[in-house]
């Protein structure tokens, strides 16, 4: 797919242009707390392409980390199912048809098998199903008590944040998030930190399968 990646923190708001790939996606900057980029800025990122072009493997090393995103994350979806103890709790409104709403809290059975899946023993939070699809549409998850990582050596996720993901039917039947919103604190290695971020995905178009990262970067250039 290609589309529209708008991504908003306390100090920064970025909006890129991603193209996905088999080779891994390929992102070009729009622009910069809203406004767009300025000539250098602009040139800067032809440049930065350009080196991609040059060198493949700077390409391969930035496949190689999403891919062990998406496995966190998938290690994640695959636990949502035992990690939780559900209840119904009744319709929803929703502006794009019947929702079915669940409630959710940690299931005093479950084991986490890794860091990743921690977290999930002490969030609480509920889920919203659209009726006809039976995809999740949203999910709210807030955290009870603490989290440590690691016997909280990694770090540890105070009591309080929360994460909201919307997902949306983008067309032709495929779902995707369109929505991530976080607000937490905690430690991460001895250091403080505040993650306050919301990401909003838009504007979805198919692309060919197969697509090569050096024909999108050609085709983020004819974008512009």
């Amino acid at each position: 797919m290609r589309y529209e990646l708008r991504k908003t923190s306390p100090r920064l708001t970025t909006t890129k242009e991603i193209f996905e790939t088999h080779d891994g996606e390929v992102a070009r900057l729009l622009a910069v707390n809203d406004e767009p980029l300025s000539a250098d800025d602009a040139q800067k990122e032809d440049a930065r392409l350009n080196d991609l072009l040059a060198d493949p493997g700077k390409q391969g090393h930035r496949k190689q980390a999403e891919d062990q995103d998406a496995g966190r994350a998938l290690r994640v979806l695959r636990a949502l199912p035992t990690a939780f103890v559900y209840q119904y709790a009744g319709p929803a409104e929703s502006a794009n048809g019947r929702a079915e709403r669940f409630t959710f809290k940690p299931n005093p059975n479950f084991s986490p098998p890794n860091l990743e899946t921690e977290v999930l023993t002490q969030m609480s939070g509920e889920i919203l199903i659209d009726a006809a699809s039976e995809r999740v549409k949203l999910l709210e998850g807030h955290l009870q008590q603490d989290v440590d990582f690691g016997w909280g050596i990694l770090g540890r996720l105070n009591k309080g944040g929360w994460i909201a993901i919307d997902q949306a039917d983008v067309g032709g039947g495929l779902w995707r998030i369109v929505r991530f919103k976080m607000q937490m604190s905690g430690r991460v290695v001895f250091k403080n930190r505040v993650f306050d971020t919301t990401e909003e995905e838009s504007k979805f178009v198919p692309l060919e399968k197969g697509l090569s990262y050096e024909k999108a970067i050609e085709m983020t250039r004819s974008a512009k």
